[in-house]
């Protein structure tokens, strides 16, 4: 659904996208099944983990849990990546430094977001994101009409009422720029830097940025066993499981059918928000994420990529 021509590390959302990765080969038609298999197993992992480590939101609070998941992600990436930033020059740097400035802003507002809002409602916010990028990039007017759909749907779920909590939903809208922003920086970084030594690097620098927040946790406000054990697991449902997963079903589907099973983030967060957390949404919000998600599904339907 959006380009960069590197894998990233889980965003908020934790995963490579479409066309974020590196070109893996020819979609084999025989390994489609097991690639719709994996990418909803990533989706459902992705989804479970934020709401797993929203459970630790009492103790840690939201910034403790994304402090977390930033170490768990600088470790696999760091793995997968073995960047060498000895090697980096200026040129290389600047983009690294703001994509970690950027992937931790994203993942704190996303989860300081669903403390307020719940994960169905923060999620679909937050794929405004990479929604307007494809949309933003296309001339054509059915792309036009998506962009509306969407608007609309954004209506829906920011109109006042007693209830409305702006800040959280400002918070979802910050993750969704910050999205965008991390497709962006991608992009650049990608085209720097080989293979996914660029991500690992900022993963590695966003990691050192939250370690003070670790610190003082510790210090300060001992955390518990069990929130720590729910932020590790979020760190690795949400980070670990879908860049790997997602890595492989780049294998074997094309990316244009992984741009559109995008679409179901939104909705598994939702049934995720209710399952685990008790979170329901009226007839409403769920309209609004229902326009959203066949928005941005008609526009990678119609799309000639």
């Amino acid at each position: 659904m959006y380009a960069a021509s590197a894998p990233t590390p889980a965003p908020a959302q934790g995963t490579v996208t479409a066309s974020s990765a590196p070109e893996l080969g020819t979609p084999d038609p025989g390994g489609r099944l097991a690639g719709v298999v994996t990418m909803f197993g990533s989706g459902l992992s992705n989804q479970a983990g934020a709401a797993i480590g929203s459970l630790a939101f009492p103790v840690l609070g939201p910034v403790g849990v994304v402090a977390v998941r930033q170490y768990v992600a600088a470790i696999v990436l760091m793995a997968v990546g073995r960047p060498r930033p000895r090697t980096f020059t200026k040129r290389q740097w600047w983009p690294v430094l703001l994509l970690a400035l950027v992937f931790g802003t994203m993942n704190l507002s996303l989860y300081s977001a669903v403390d307020r809002i719940g994960l169905g409602l923060a999620v679909t916010l937050e794929f405004l994101g990479p929604l307007s990028i494809a949309l933003a990039a296309s001339r054509r007017r059915v792309d036009a009409c998506c962009a509306l759909i969407a608007a609309a749907g954004v209506v829906t779920l920011m109109r006042p009422g007693p209830s409305t909590d702006y800040l959280g939903m400002g918070l979802g809208l910050l993750a969704a720029v910050c999205w965008a922003s991390y497709i962006l920086l991608n992009r650049t970084v990608g085209r720097r830097i080989p293979g996914v030594q660029g991500s690992a690097a900022a993963a590695g620098v966003s990691a050192l940025m939250f370690l003070p927040v670790g610190i003082v946790l510790v210090v300060d406000h001992p955390p518990t066993a069990g929130s720590v054990a729910y932020a590790l697991v979020a760190g690795v449902l949400s980070s670990a499981v879908p860049y790997l997963a997602d890595l492989l079903t780049l294998r074997h589907v094309p990316a244009r059918v992984f741009g559109l099973f995008m679409s179901v983030n939104p909705v598994l967060a939702a049934l995720v928000g209710r399952l685990v957390l008790g979170q329901n949404l009226g007839w409403m919000e769920s309209a609004a994420i229902a326009a959203i998600v066949a928005a941005n599904a008609l526009s990678t339907l119609t799309s000639r990529a």
